[in-house]
């Protein structure tokens, strides 16, 4: 229904910008603008995960300082096997944050400590002892070849 000069007039209204307050029909209410729950409820927060936030990134922080040291050249190489940001890295050293997604497969990829740090939060027991198996194997393999190298 198009608005009249007249219809604005007994409104009190000179311009012809119509007013859309429910007087012609064309707004919704104030009760039916409500989007909220009046009811006040709220979701109760989540219950911390086991290895999430700090303990995460303390568990990486410490392995990556047994890998690596704690020197600078050791930031500057995890940045470049992870091909991360050195600051992030730091970070990383630090405690402050940790690897996510694509950086922390990378990560994992590089380093044993943190595949073993993040299998223990993740409560892999049994893939942590197959891993810790197959690392001895190896060792054990190269210590024999030494041996027999020293032998012939």
């Amino acid at each position: 229904m198009p608005v009249s000069r007249q219809g604005l007039r007994r409104a009190g209204r000179s311009s012809p910008t119509p007013i859309y307050n429910g007087a012609f029909g064309m707004s919704l209410t104030g009760k039916d603008r409500k989007l909220r729950s009046g009811s006040g409820k709220k979701f109760p927060p989540a219950p911390p995960a086991p290895g999430d936030g700090e303990q995460f990134a303390t568990a990486v922080s410490e392995a990556l300082r047994r890998e690596f040291g704690t020197s600078p050249a050791a930031v500057k190489t995890v940045a470049r096997l992870a091909r991360a940001n050195e600051r992030a890295v730091k970070n990383w050293f630090d405690a402050k944050n940790a690897p996510s997604g694509e950086l922390l497969v990378r990560l994992l990829q590089h380093s044993d400590e943190v595949l073993e740090s993040v299998l223990h939060l993740a409560e892999r027991n049994e893939l942590l002892t197959k891993k810790k198996i197959t690392d001895a194997r190896r060792e054990l393999r190269e210590i024999l070849a030494v041996l027999d190298d020293l032998l012939a």
